[in-house]
Formats: structure tokens, sequence, C-alpha cells
């Protein structure tokens, strides 16, 4: 066997199907496109799940699945700034002693501490989280930052 007697098997090759070829091709003048309209023109039709302005199916329908927003944690949040000027020197910051303060409206699942703003008393703060921002700055002014 040679180079030039190789052939495909037979039916499977097929030819190009060409559109807009004349009235003998089968698929002449419009080239399977109709009469006008949106989906005849160049760039035409619409989009997927386009349903004519109709509300599409995927808003209609509820949504489904998981989703890990009601496990995440929300943290009542803080300032370093705002310690500096509601408490005396000394004194031990916890998270109900800001809600008497009115500086956290809500416990939620604990107190973060933010670095925002300077501190220079010395005070012992319990939270469940700190920045690392907040950490340094209460721990040069003296004082505390303990993780509950």
């Amino acid at each position: 066997m040679k180079l030039h007697e190789l052939s495909p098997v037979p039916g499977s090759v097929k030819s190009a199907y060409r559109k807009g070829r004349g009235p003998a091709s089968g698929n002449g003048k419009t080239a399977g496109k109709g009469h006008k309209g949106q989906n005849a023109r160049s760039g035409g039709g619409v989009r997927i799940g386009f349903e004519g302005g109709q509300i599409p199916a995927y808003r209609r329908l509820p949504k489904r699945g998981f989703g890990n927003t009601r496990f995440a944690k929300e943290y009542a949040i803080v300032n370093v700034s705002a310690l500096e000027a509601a408490f005396e020197d000394g004194a031990t910051v916890t998270l109900e002693a800001l809600c008497e303060k009115n500086l956290v409206k809500k416990q939620l699942d604990g107190l973060k501490v933010l670095g925002n703003g300077e501190i220079t008393k010395k005070l012992t703060v319990q939270a469940k989280v700190f920045s690392a921002a907040a950490k340094e700055k209460i721990e040069s002014a003296g004082g505390k930052a303990e993780v509950i």
C-alpha cells in the first residue's frame, strides 16, 4: 500500500454544507433564516434564557441550595479610638461594658477590636478577635489584649 492509495472509509467524510448557494442546494436565498425578523439579521438573536421580556424562569423560580451565610460569625466591632474615649485608665473592657456605654448595640457572636485611632490609656481588653494593629496599639500603651 502506498500513500496515494489511501482513502477514508466510505461514509466517514461528509462534504461541507454550503448555505445560501442557490435554490438547487435546498438552502438558498434566505439560507435557513426565514424572512426578515430579529433572527434573520447579522448578529441577531436573543441571549440565552431570554423570554421576550417576560420574567425568565431563572428569576421566577426560588433560589435553592447551600449557602454558608447562615453559619458565618458576625462580630460586634469597636475601634481603639472609641475605647480611648469611653474608658478610664486601668479599666477592663468587656462586651457587656461596651453595651452599657452604648458603643455596641448587640452582643452578636462576640467582640472584634480594630486598630483605627490612637490609644494612650492602659486598658485590659477582652475580646474574641483583635486585628494586628489593634493588638499592637493596646500593648504599646501598656495594656493587655486578652483573647476569650
